[in-house]
């Protein structure tokens, strides 16, 4: 399929910070995809919370499932656009990469204990991973990415810095050290948006998380259909659409999952619509003009952002900060916490590897400090409770099955 010329193109590909030969087989963005799906740290997000911690159920999405289905609807949507399916892809699949154990829990509990050291972020830490902790050669670190994947994993939801990343009048943000650091070494540009294929990656996380929390929680019991559909109108259709498609079907198992595939193709079909009138006001004619443009021009259209509103709303307060998930947040917390203190202040309980390049740079701070919270950042959630239970002897978590 021709790609429109606004589409980001391998054939014109800034190129990778280390050169190297091109494969006569794959385009330079298809073997980035291939490489982030060989990496050890994608094999770990099998074992990372998304919602729920990662071993109570083998039914529910962890970072892992997330990720594949994030990646099948940036695919689809970069297919219908014309844009680079490839890159589209690779972004999709790499997003979450950066995520510590327990999810957002971990992730506030890195960003305390480092803050004194810059702080944890899990945006950073992806590039942090793939430009120097993923090393799978001796002719670099990293994995080597082209520079449109790193720019689509630091800013797919918009600049990082400048006046657009703050909004009309607004603060202005400053990247974390991670990013900072990354920039330094290769400038990402980091005050403009992304190419289009980065924009849909974006939103085709939005789309994912939204309905797949929605179907996760209603397996779980945590969330009522009959009270979603009162607090959410688009549920609500879409649902009486389903029933009423399917008269004599009384099984819940069977329509709900007609439900949540309709529900992601409105959102998508808004999207492509939005997108359609945003690129024709725009008229860009090449990738430099869409990261030009100074706002977005993929998203869903006003009626569907309202439409969202309700939703994301029922989620947070029927689903978020149910008893059920919000018990395990302490403990998540503290097992994060309480390792990171043990490996920072004796590194010889990190493997050789790591206590090597931990002390390492003389020993000094912030080196030390956050190459620790880079393995800590690095665990699986079920690594995480091993390794505190190893290191004090103890664990917080509740052993009743943790959520049911």
């Amino acid at each position: 399929m021709q790609r429109t010329p606004f589409a980001t193109s391998p054939d014109k590909s800034r190129g990778r910070l280390f050169p190297e030969p091109e494969s006569p087989l794959r385009t330079a963005f298809a073997r980035d995809r291939d490489r982030l799906i060989h990496s050890t740290a994608f094999r770990r997000l099998r074992y990372k919370t998304q919602v729920f911690v990662a071993p109570d159920g083998d039914h529910f999405r962890v970072r892992l499932t997330h990720s594949l289905e994030v990646a099948q609807i940036a695919r689809t949507i970069a297919r219908v656009l014309a844009l680079d399916e490839d890159l589209a892809e690779v972004i999709a699949l790499g997003h979450d990469l950066g995520h510590p154990p327990f999810g957002h829990s971990g992730e506030d509990a890195l960003t305390l204990v480092m803050a004194p050291y810059g702080g944890f972020d899990h945006n950073g830490h992806t590039i942090r991973i793939v430009t120097l902790l993923e090393s799978r050669t001796p002719a670099y670190d990293g994995l080597n990415l082209s520079w449109e994947v790193l720019e689509g994993l630091a800013k797919h939801n918009g600049p990082v810095i400048g006046p657009l990343s703050g909004g009309p009048g607004g603060p202005v943000p400053r990247p974390g050290w991670a990013l900072a650091e990354q920039n330094r070494r290769q400038s990402l540009e980091l005050e403009t948006y992304p190419g289009l294929e980065a924009q849909v990656a974006a939103l085709a996380d939005d789309i994912a998380y939204n309905v797949h929390d929605l179907d996760d929680g209603l397996r779980a019991g945590l969330l009522n259909l009959e009270q979603t559909c009162a607090e959410v109108p688009l549920v609500d259709a879409l649902w009486r659409q389903v029933k009423a498609a399917w008269p004599g079907e009384t099984r819940a198992s069977r329509l709900v999952p007609h439900l949540t595939r309709d529900l992601i193709g409105v959102m998508v079909e808004s999207l492509l619509a939005e997108t359609a009138v945003r690129l024709a006001e725009a008229q860009p004619r090449s990738v430099e003009d869409v990261r030009a443009a100074g706002h977005p021009l993929v998203a869903f259209t006003p009626a569907m952002l309202d439409a969202i509103g309700p939703l994301r709303r029922h989620l947070k307060q029927a689903m978020y900060t149910h008893p059920s998930v919000t018990r395990l947040r302490t403990p998540a917390e503290q097992v994060v916490t309480e390792l990171f203190q043990a490996l920072h202040s004796d590194p010889t309980q990190l493997p050789a590897r790591w206590a090597e390049q931990v002390q390492g740079e003389a020993g000094e701070e912030p080196w030390r400090a956050r190459m620790t919270g880079d393995y800590v950042a690095g665990m699986t959630d079920r690594f995480a409770i091993r390794e505190h239970t190893r290191l004090t002897g103890r664990s917080p978590m509740p052993d009743d099955g943790l959520l049911f």
